[in-house]
């Protein structure tokens, strides 16, 4: 594979801060595109379909699954499915651009099995779980249930934190930022 085809990968539990890093190092890396991945969840208020991300129906997704249409995909909670289309990375790597992915644990280790040395994981830790359920509650997007839910898999993803190739722990979120843009600066000047 060439060099040009190199991936970054951004994971996290729900609420430690992948997003947050994934906004600063696009603003920081001029040869970084975000990957807008597909859901099959409904977009939030402050979300745009194409943007965000490609917001698609379940029978859509489900047609584009049987069509090999994605590099990786999940339902990560209960009939909501995210995945990353291949013609996603295919449209910015034909910009001299490199695709940076924020997607779930289960998708980046999938992704990074396929890409191997081209590809960059970095796990984004929060500092303990009591953490993680204040940012998560901070949101106000989440029934109690929901929250739930989301901790338990936040546990769970915590456990797969050291298959990737660097770990960041997001205490404070500027230092976080920092300490990711120079890993991944160091990696695209391999």
């Amino acid at each position: 594979m060439a060099a040009q085809k190199k991936i970054i990968i951004i994971t996290a539990p729900s609420g430690a801060g992948k997003t947050s890093v994934t906004k600063y190092l696009l603003s920081k890396i001029c040869t970084l595109r975000f990957s807008v991945s597909a859901t099959t969840r409904k977009p939030r208020s402050n979300e745009v379909d194409e943007t965000d991300y490609y917001f698609i129906t379940e029978d859509a997704f489900n047609k584009k699954i049987h069509e090999d249409a994605f590099i990786e995909w999940e339902m990560v909670y209960e009939g909501k499915y995210y995945g990353t289309f291949k013609s996603e990375l295919e449209r910015i790597w034909s910009n001299n651009t490199i695709p940076l992915l924020d997607i779930d644990v289960k998708g980046a280790i999938h992704v990074q099995n396929q890409f191997n040395s081209d590809c960059l994981t970095i796990f984004i830790e929060p500092p303990s779980v009591d953490e993680l359920k204040k940012r998560l509650q901070s949101r106000g997007t989440e029934s109690l249930e929901n929250l739930q839910t989301r901790l338990n898999k936040a546990i769970f993803e915590l456990s797969f934190k050291h298959q990737f190739n660097k770990i960041v722990i997001n205490d404070d979120l500027q230092r976080a930022c920092t300490e990711t843009e120079n890993i991944v600066s160091d990696f695209l000047s391999q």
